[in-house]
Parts: structure tokens; C-alpha cells; sequence
């Protein structure tokens, strides 16, 4: 599409994220991850005398959540799956001649020939 000064339009429909929307975002999710460990950390020793295999697995869960959490905190940005054209390109017109040469075509008997 070409506006009236013949400038092109550009298309942002598949842009990224902006940065600071992803610090947030990451930085959200690293402090859900943590708040999680904590809790998991005081279930396990609320729950160790009263049901000790629970507590195990919530201590296992707050030694390994912080590993986790800052891998995903550090794996950086989203990759596009697919880099957008720049420019919207020009609709295609077809030339007025095309179209009566094509009806004229549908028009004619076959030929005879293989």
C-alpha cells in the first residue's frame, strides 16, 4: 500500500516484545518461582514430623526451584518464529486487457489438437 506522497507503510504486527515489558515479565516470573521455594521450604519443616514423605518432596522442591528459576529468569528474549516482511506490498491490480483476453479464451472452441 503506497500513500499519497508515495511513501511505504511499514507492517509491526510481528514485532518483538518491547524490552522492558520482557524484564518484567521474567522478573515476574523469577519472583513467583522464589515465592513458591519459600513456601515449599516452610511446608517442609511445618510438615516434617506429621508427614515426613511430603516434606521430603517439598524440600526437594525448594533446593531445586532456584536453579530453575534463574534459568528462566536468565533465557532471554523470545525469538520470532518468523522475521515479517518490512513493507505491506502493493495490491495487485490486474491491467483491464487481461481480463477480456482471458473471457475471450473460455469463449473458443477446442482446437482438435492433443
Amino acid at each position: 500500500m503506497r500513500k499519497r506522497g508515495g511513501t511505504e507503510v511499514f507492517r509491526i504486527t510481528g514485532a518483538r516484545q518491547g524490552l522492558a515489558d520482557d524484564v518484567r515479565g521474567r522478573q515476574r516470573r523469577y519472583v513467583i518461582s522464589m515465592t513458591v521455594r519459600t513456601l515449599s521450604v516452610i511446608a517442609a519443616a511445618v510438615l516434617w514430623d506429621v508427614q515426613r514423605h511430603v516434606a521430603v518432596v517439598a524440600l526437594a522442591l525448594g533446593v531445586l526451584l532456584p536453579y530453575i528459576a534463574v534459568v528462566i529468569a536468565n533465557a532471554g528474549r523470545e525469538s520470532a518464529p518468523s522475521l515479517p516482511s518490512t513493507f505491506v506490498p502493493p495490491p495487485v491490480r490486474p491491467a483491464l486487457g487481461a481480463a477480456e483476453a482471458s473471457a475471450d479464451r473460455e469463449t473458443e472452441p477446442p482446437s482438435g489438437r492433443n
